[in-house]
């Protein structure tokens, strides 16, 4: 598996109608259900019990607040 690197980080605030700046890969401090929508939709999609400490390799445009109960988000981009 590719390692992928970023020059930003930054907290996530969820939100159902706020977008990202750009497309970003998110990690899940501490763990469960986070619901995303993805750069090139408007579908959200919803990953259930994700675990503490969990990349999800996806270019996300915002993490919702309906849906998701993880915490401790981060985003990662270049």
């Amino acid at each position: 598996m590719a390692v992928t690197t970023f020059n930003n980080h930054a907290a996530v605030t969820k939100s159902d109608s706020t977008n990202f700046s750009q497309e970003s890969a998110i990690y899940v401090g501490t763990g469960g259900n986070i619901a995303i929508e993805c750069w090139g939709s408007s579908t959200s999609v919803t990953y259930t019990n994700v675990p503490n400490g969990t990349w999800l390799p996806v270019s996300a445009r915002k993490v919702l607040s309906t849906g998701t109960t993880a915490s401790d988000i981060v985003r990662g981009f270049n």
